[in-house]
């Protein structure tokens, strides 16, 4: 008995003893990287540049033209989806604008540009007129306004202003009676220096279009008499004079649409701003022109350069120009739902055939589409500048109007 007890005390004592003992593996074996594996976290994936394009809040124009491939070549759907996504961001959803051109000089023009009737190297049967007169120009204007249109365009065939002083004057008088009217007021007047630039902004001018027409590597199977750089030089005066540039390109040039709509978005989005608005032109095959018997563009090429445009130069107003006429409501709506949002409207686009007033409102109606308001379209009275405005703009200074 008294052995089973000296027994269990020492059992105990050696539990206490045992239990008591501090001892950890922790502590006594070192630590080694073998011991406590390193583990990396993991590399987040970066951006597509697509996925770029469509989260943007602010354009940028540092896109290389590897970039602007890249968003061309999305599927088609996606790309759709993608743009009208954009269009959302940056634009009221259903706003199109509705623009008025009017050819207020039409033909005799020296350029050889192989696409255009007004060209007087082809035998077009286009009779050449004089600049029409003031008064003749803003009656079409009043018409225009009253059907709808906030913006009427004023085209001249002229290669360029050079030496018409009379001319000029005269289309000084034509945009400040546009803008009386309250709408805004465009001209395509050929090649402009920087002091005409300069003169038709004083007069109010709201934008200036001059189209690059396509790429840069396209341009000279298009057009021999002037150079991609001087449309460029062109774009830089206006915009430099403070006035909104208009330029965008003619679809149907016999161009390769993947790498030329490419060049012609890359030249205009990677300018020190994005144009104002970028015209999307349907070649309308003229007979006598080098270009008649050209294949016609694809509808899903006209959606695409739309939709890539939209992505690229989120907050530019694209629109939908000449050719539009043969393009059934249907595709016009995929182009807007790809992101378009103007039109020109009226009796006539320069020397061809335009949707006319009626025909666009009854679509706006069907579609649930509605007329867009431009804050340039909301004056009412011609500008007054003060008299040394002019020396002003010539030093950089910013000009108000006076009162």
């Amino acid at each position: 008995m008294e052995s089973t007890l000296v027994c269990q005390r020492a059992a105990r004592k050696a539990v206490q003893h045992i239990s008591y003992r501090s001892y950890s593996i922790v502590h006594d074996v070192p630590r080694t990287s073998a011991a406590i594996p390193h583990t990396a976290p993991p590399t987040p994936s970066p951006r597509s540049v697509f996925d770029e394009a469509v989260n943007a809040s602010v354009p940028r124009n540092t896109w290389t033209r590897d970039e602007i491939s890249e968003v061309y070549k999305t599927p088609l759907m996606d790309l759709a989806y993608a743009a009208s996504t954009v269009h959302r961001r940056f634009h009221k959803p259903g706003a199109v604008q509705l623009c008025t051109l009017m050819n207020i000089k039409t033909g005799g023009c020296t350029e050889d540009c192989s696409y255009c009737a007004q060209s007087s190297r082809y035998k077009t049967n286009l009779t050449a007129t004089k600049l029409s007169t003031v008064d003749s120009v803003l009656e079409a204007a009043r018409i225009a306004k009253a059907n709808g249109s906030n913006r009427f365009c004023m085209g001249a065939a002229w290669r360029d202003m050079k030496g018409r002083t009379r001319g000029m004057k005269n289309i000084v008088d034509m945009v400040k009676g546009v803008r009386g009217m309250g709408m805004e007021a465009c001209v395509t007047l050929g090649m402009l220096d920087k002091e005409q630039a300069k003169e038709l902004k004083e007069a109010g001018l709201t934008a200036y279009n001059h189209n690059l027409d396509t790429s840069r590597e396209h341009y000279p199977n298009v057009i021999s008499t002037r150079s991609y750089d001087e449309r460029l030089q062109t774009i830089e005066n206006v915009r430099e004079a403070g006035i909104h540039v208009c330029s965008g390109g003619i679809l149907g040039l016999g161009e390769v649409p993947q790498t030329d709509h490419v060049g012609l978005i890359h030249s205009l989005a990677t300018l020190p701003a994005h144009p104002e608005s970028f015209p999307v032109n349907k070649l309308v095959p003229i007979k006598g022109t080098p270009m008649y018997g050209n294949e016609p563009v694809k509808l899903e090429d006209i959606v695409r350069c739309i939709a890539t445009a939209r992505l690229v130069m989120p907050s530019t107003i694209i629109r939908l120009a000449a050719g539009r006429i043969s393009m059934p409501e249907s595709e016009q709506m995929l182009c807007f739902m790809a992101g378009a949002n103007a039109v020109f409207t009226g009796e006539k686009m320069l020397t061809t055939d335009c949707n006319g007033w009626d025909e666009d409102k009854a679509m706006f109606e069907k579609w649930g589409l509605s007329p867009m308001q431009t804050e340039a379209s909301k004056v009412v009275e011609e500008p007054k500048f003060a008299a040394q405005s002019f020396h002003a703009l010539k030093e950089g200074q910013d000009v108000q109007p006076t009162a």
